[in-house]
């Protein structure tokens, strides 16, 4: 199983025309739920209660993000310029999404805790972060390639 899961990894990351018509976030998606599938060797029964706890964690955090670009990042090339009243409210906004943050993963971690393992709670952390490494460094080795 692990070995199908990395030439699916492999697959996406070379571009083949298999998976040439759907777009790359979907393919990485495709891919990062195969992945930690394997990872957790999760039982139908918990795919079904965990993946949308997961799915609603990673909206969340999605829309956090969102907001972050919008409200932070737009405004870093203008840092210079900004008065101590303007930098005092971009700094209250940057604290707020900070703890928007960590409250959207503390009750994700609650809820995780209904549906897998403590030990399937710690591999998961595991297997996001090794997929992260994996596919930044497919992604390196493709730049590098081409």
């Amino acid at each position: 199983m692990k070995n199908k899961v990395l030439i699916l990894l492999l697959l996406v990351c070379q571009g083949t025309a298999l998976w040439a018509q759907r777009p790359v976030r979907d393919r990485i998606k495709t891919l990062k739920v195969a992945f930690i599938t394997e990872r957790l060797a999760l039982t139908s029964q918990e795919a079904q209660t965990f993946w949308p706890v997961y799915n609603a964690h990673a909206e969340a955090m999605e829309t956090i993000r969102k907001k972050e670009r919008t409200e932070l990042k737009s405004k870093i090339p203008v840092l210079q310029d900004l008065s101590a009243q303007q930098s005092s409210k971009l700094l209250d906004q940057y604290v707020s999404i900070q703890k928007a943050k960590h409250e959207a993963e503390l009750a994700y971690m609650q809820e995780l805790e209904k549906v897998l393992s403590p030990k399937k709670i710690l591999l998961l952390l595991q297997a996001e972060e090794d997929f992260k490494k994996r596919l930044l460094q497919q992604y390196r080795k493709r730049k590098a390639g081409g």
